[in-house]
């Protein structure tokens, strides 16, 4: 149900997407993940099985990390540039590890707005950073686990309200406006139209704007 109508709403107004996908996913549904690549969009590198890193050692990690990347190359025939650890979930070696293999971006971390380079005891090391935060994705008002008790809930028009007002100020600045949303959680069809909101929204913005998949947005960034 997700994916096919995120497609759909995706390809009705010709809007560009980056899709952090974990390697399992893509064993469990290769299709889609080349149906998503067929019509024009990124997919990125989003951990083995939704890990968390920081409950791993270096070499699991490491192990993880290059296990994904080739799965999401063998399923898709395109070699990953991008990195989103899950759950945002960034250790002290995530940074020289992805380095290393060869990583571009990075869109786990958020000290900025915009994009920025990030660096690694203090010197620089090549890679963009595409900022993630919390305020503009929606597991943060929607998501609910039912054996721990939580149950945020904030309505679809309050969220788009909240969407809608950071996509305001990024426009006002000439910045980026990074938005997060989730296949099993934005795709209700009570929840959908914020997506397709925001997107007509933007659209009618006066001189427009610059809908890009994040690999184009690292390109222009360097």
């Amino acid at each position: 149900m997700g994916i096919p109508r995120i497609l759909a709403l995706l390809e009705k107004y010709d809007v560009p997407a980056s899709f952090y996908v974990p390697a399992v996913s893509a064993l469990l549904y290769p299709d889609e993940q080349r149906r998503i690549v067929g019509a024009g969009h990124e997919i990125g590198i989003h951990g083995r099985i939704h890990e968390l890193n920081s409950a791993l050692g270096l070499e699991d990690e490491r192990d993880l990390i290059m296990r994904s990347i080739d799965t999401l190359e063998k399923v898709t025939g395109t070699r990953p540039t991008g990195y989103r650890s899950p759950s945002a979930d960034f250790t002290e070696n995530t940074l020289q590890l992805i380095r290393n293999l060869g990583i571009s971006y990075d869109s786990s971390l958020g000290a900025d707005d915009d994009c920025y380079e990030l660096e690694m005891n203090g010197e620089p090391t090549g890679l963009v950073e595409i900022p993630f935060d919390w305020v503009r994705d929606d597991a943060a008002y929607f998501l609910m686990h039912r054996f721990q008790g939580l149950r945020p809930y904030t309505s679809p028009t309050q969220v788009f309200d909240i969407f809608k007002r950071e996509l305001d100020a990024a426009y006002e600045e000439g910045g980026l406006f990074e938005l997060t949303m989730h296949p099993p959680i934005i795709t209700n069809r009570s929840r959908i139209w914020i997506v397709e909101e925001l997107i007509r929204y933007a659209k009618s913005l006066p001189g427009g704007v610059w809908f890009a998949r994040h690999d184009e947005v690292v390109a222009y960034t360097l």
